[in-house]
């Protein structure tokens, strides 16, 4: 993709010191605007988002997304030479992004107190599994243990069925967008203060917000959630469905007009004269007679029948698609979702595009992620440092 004239975030530079995958994927959501991102990795044991997952000529295929529109470089911040040169270029960024554990970073002296005093304006987003202080604080943690203890893990799956986790980063993905968001909001502070600040995110947090009311629930009614599948304890029909042609179709009746709408066209319009039929908590207390309603129509009929029944009757279905589907849906390919990237390692890519558009000032993918330290030469002679500085830092092993 070509890059936007004007772009929001030009001017801003971000130091991305995070690895797997909340940090850098908040780097990266602010890099698809125009903040220049410059990826900060060890010498010798880069992001290991560079290895997960499958790679094709040895080149790993998560990385060209997490890693796109930020410039790679190399450095030891455990070494003197890699702590001066972290330190000029604090000195020039706006943020600095990292997730090591709590306390690592001081113990390099580059701590906040490090950090502010070369650049009072930088905004440092510390992004942990359990934060910076409390009893869990320096532990060890992932995204995994976040699902299981904010509570999704155990309202996930059947009913008589274990807790279910998801099989992909669910709560380092909600951090990330979070410490995105964490981070614009700091610099809007700075906009009128004139100073930077620290953000605290822990992964553990983001994910109860985007699970909803429930401690509220608890603790005004003692309410606990139980593992429903499929089903939701507000409304009803919600599930999935096949069709004859051994497709599935998911239904979702959040409104009360749409409920009315799916047992009109399924056939079974006696069902909204039941009393119980009139709030979605009432109805979703009946999920199996409405299931079946359901379940049986869709059931005689194919996909395509299905999907062009229920937009003709304006209720809400969507066909339950693999990656293949979602390569070809129509609406995706409206909103160009899966756009494609020229990349000089592999050729053309087909990756998911910047996460929302703007009218006056879109964001854009300026290239996919970049071979490890390609741009450390680049970058630090851009801050100034001679042949002759770049030469002693290798020599000491910090690049």
């Amino acid at each position: 993709m070509t890059e936007p004239t004007t772009t929001p975030l030009s001017g801003l530079r971000v130091l991305d010191l995070a690895t797997l995958f909340a940090g850098p994927l908040a780097a990266t959501m602010l890099g698809d605007f125009g903040a220049e991102v410059i990826k900060v990795e060890h010498p010798t044991k880069p992001d290991p988002s560079r290895g997960h997952g499958p790679s094709k000529d040895g080149v790993g295929l998560w990385w060209k997304l997490l890693g796109r529109n930020k410039r790679t470089i190399t450095l030891d911040l455990s070494t003197p030479g890699g702590r001066a040169t972290l330190l000029r270029l604090a000195a020039t960024a706006d943020v600095v992004i990292e997730n090591f554990r709590p306390g690592t970073l001081e113990k390099w002296d580059l701590g906040w107190a490090e950090l502010s005093a070369a650049n009072p304006k930088l905004v440092l987003a510390r992004v942990t599994a359990f934060g910076q202080f409390g009893p869990y604080a320096h532990r060890p943690g992932f995204g995994t243990l976040a699902e299981a203890m904010s509570g999704f893990a155990a309202i996930t799956g059947e009913p008589d069925a274990p807790p279910t986790l998801p099989p992909f980063g669910l709560a380092d993905s909600i951090a990330g967008l979070a410490t995105a968001y964490a981070v614009m909001t700091a610099l809007a502070a700075r906009d009128r203060t004139g100073e930077g600040q620290v953000v605290d995110m822990a992964i553990i947090e983001p994910i109860l917000t985007a699970l909803g009311p429930q401690p509220l629930w608890y603790d005004q009614l003692g309410h606990v959630q139980p593992r429903t599948g499929n089903r939701s304890q507000n409304n009803a029909p919600r599930n999935t469905y096949r069709t004859v042609d051994g497709s599935w179709v998911a239904v979702s009746t959040s409104a009360q007009s749409i409920a009315e709408r799916v047992m009109r066209l399924v056939g079974h319009p006696e069902l909204i004269d039941e009393p119980w039929f009139a709030t979605g908590a009432d109805r979703a207390r009946h999920s199996d007679v409405l299931d079946a309603a359901v379940g049986d129509w869709i059931a005689q009929r194919t996909r395509t029948e299905v999907l062009a029944a229920f937009e003709k009757a304006e209720a809400a279905v969507a066909p339950i698609q693999d990656v293949r589907d979602v390569m070809t849906d129509p609406q995706y390919q409206a909103l160009d979702t899966i756009t494609t990237v020229d990349d000089p390692e592999l050729g053309p890519l087909r990756m998911q595009n910047v996460l929302f558009r703007l009218s006056a000032t879109p964001g854009a993918i300026r290239w996919p992620g970049r071979p490890h330290g390609a741009d450390t030469g680049t970058v630090l002679t851009e801050l100034g440092l001679t042949e002759a500085e770049l030469g002693t830092l290798r020599q000491e092993g910090a690049l």
